[in-house]
């Protein structure tokens, strides 16, 4: 076997070596940092890269998909000096594998490092109460902060939430104690509230009632007035006839408005409250017998008008009487 034979197995194996030392194969979300001398050249983006073998090397293999970042839990003292136990979770994405890779040393650390001491910053210049009820200003403000910070390493935070707050046992104790305080208060607030309208209400019906009622009474009163009023014209009509009749001569008239008001006066008598009984000898014929009398003195004042006008009742007259101006005898 001569040298020849020997040399050719040698140089076909160095050239697979060659070969399989500069083709490099990149998976899907990763970049490879590729370094010659040690000093960065180019990224290797996904997929079949060449590199110069012997010369080049792989410098850094990054995850370029977003990725999921645990934060431990920690010791937070509030403003109000509450001290409380908070854990959470980051969410980040490579932008620039460069950067990344060389701008700092030990990403993932870095980058839980931050994520805690932003954490007690932000929390700690906030109360406890505030902690507990806007924990979505929280995540905001951590977000922003945070990203700032790792915006030179080429990473990109997308999301940073607070998962648990952790007050000691005694302090939620005290804040359910607090809490069952103004529940009840709002309670006793609220009935106050509902006892105040409900007399509110009560007091506007009966001003209401009473307004209705005085202008009921009012009303009635008017119309009574008005009544009397018309009655008292309507009198005062009468009258005027009765005085016309009376000035022409007729006794009739004057016989009938006597009549009448004398018989309204009994009336009064009999339906008077302080008599509830009423002994009085009268008989139908005693008024007749009157009228008469006063139809005979209007004969006397009137003369030959009344004679010719005669208007005495002929009515017999009464038992054991006689009636004046009627000439005849029981």
């Amino acid at each position: 076997m001569s040298g020849f034979d020997f040399t050719i197995p040698v140089l076909v194996v160095l050239v697979l070596v060659v070969l399989f030392a500069g083709v490099k194969t990149v998976p899907q979300g990763y970049n490879y940092t590729i370094e010659r001398f040690g000093k960065y050249t180019r990224t290797l983006a996904p997929g079949l890269n060449l590199i110069v073998p012997f010369f080049d090397r792989i410098g850094a293999k990054l995850n370029m998909m977003e990725q999921v970042l645990n934060v431990p839990t920690q010791e937070v003292i509030t403003k109000d000096n509450a001290n409380i136990a908070v854990d959470g979770i980051a969410f980040y994405q490579i932008l620039n594998a460069p950067q990344a890779a060389y701008q700092v040393s030990g990403l993932q650390n870095a980058i839980l490092n931050l994520t805690m001491t932003n954490i007690r910053t932000v929390m700690g210049s906030m109360v406890l109460d505030e902690l507990l009820s806007n924990r979505d200003t929280i995540n905001d403000r951590l977000l922003r902060v945070v990203d700032e910070a790792a915006h030179s390493w080429g990473i990109k935070m997308t999301r940073v939430e607070i998962k648990d707050i952790n007050p000691p046992q005694d302090l939620l104790d005290s804040m359910g104690r607090q809490m069952k305080a103004e529940r009840d208060k709002r309670a006793v607030v609220l009935e106050a509230e509902g006892t105040r309208a409900a007399q509110i209400l009560r007091a506007e019906g009966l001003k209401q009632a009473q307004i209705l009622e005085a202008e009921g009474r009012r009303e009635a009163a008017f119309r009574e007035a008005e009544g009397r009023e018309r009655l008292a014209e309507a009198e005062a009509k009468a009258t005027e006839f009765v005085s016309a009749a009376i000035s022409g001569g007729n006794v009739q008239a004057l016989n009938y408005f006597v009549a009448q008001k004398y018989t309204e006066a009994f009336g009064k008598f009999a339906t008077s409250p302080n008599q509830k009984v009423i002994l009085m000898p009268m008989e139908a014929s005693a008024l007749i017998g009157s009228l008469g009398g006063i139809g005979a003195i209007a004969r006397e004042v009137f003369g030959d008008n009344a004679a010719t006008n005669p208007t005495t009742p002929s009515t017999p007259p009464a038992r054991g009487r006689s009636v004046p101006g009627t000439g005849s005898n029981s």
